[in-house]
């Protein structure tokens, strides 16, 4: 009887003694259960995990490289219209810009597109996308604006004349280019479409009448 209760004493004690639960002894398996997190060792650092089976191993990876601080802005573009004296605006550069993509563009009477211009639909169509609405014909386009000595013509303001065998103006262009001795502008003629001139060529020299400021 002694031996029977014994007996049962140790089985009472071992089975006392037995873990309500899993033990964790190994990193490994800490990783594995999620419980254990990855040594932080610097904001430049990183550890990667390899797993093989059940095991897991830890890799340095080489520092990340410091982020290069994006360079300042350059406001100083090479397209930039730069205005070197008062004799010019941005707006004129706008409008001197406007009317010279259309070089080499036939002539067209009653023209104010791209398939052809007279004279005064290449201004009308300029400056008209620059919100400036200007009369349709180059007599009447004399008639507004500031009427302007040619010593002191600057770009942008229109040039009228009389072609030969005409009672009055039929002929407009607008100055690009003004130089102590000489004008140059950019016009629709009937013998070689959008194109810059001068007035010191004979025939405009003679057919010139007056220039006209329409914008200040």
């Amino acid at each position: 009887m002694k031996y029977y209760l014994f007996i049962l004493t140790i089985l009472f004690l071992f089975t006392a003694c037995k873990p309500t639960s899993n033990i964790i002894t190994s990193k490994n398996v800490t990783v594995k259960k999620g419980i254990y997190s990855l040594p932080v060792l610097g904001k430049n650092t990183i550890l990667k995990v390899k797993k093989n089976q059940n095991e897991y191993t830890y890799q340095e990876v080489k520092s990340v490289p410091n982020v290069k601080k994006a360079p300042k802005l350059n406001d100083n573009n090479e397209s930039d219209i730069v205005i070197e004296n008062e004799d010019s605006n941005y707006l004129i550069e706008q409008i001197i810009n406007t009317a010279s993509y259309n070089l080499g563009i036939a002539y067209r009477g009653g023209g104010i597109t791209k398939e052809g211009f007279d004279c005064s639909g290449l201004m009308y169509s300029t400056f008209k996308k620059f919100n400036i609405s200007l009369p349709r014909s180059s007599y009447e386009m004399a008639e507004i604006g500031k009427l302007i000595a040619t010593e002191k013509a600057k770009k942008g303001d229109l040039i009228f004349f009389i072609n030969r065998g005409q009672k009055r103006i039929n002929h407009v262009g607008m100055i690009v280019e003004v130089k102590s001795d000489e004008i140059k502008f950019i016009h629709s003629s009937t013998n070689g479409g959008v194109m810059i001139s001068s007035l010191k060529e004979p025939y405009y020299e003679k057919t010139f009448k007056q220039i006209n400021r329409i914008v200040e």
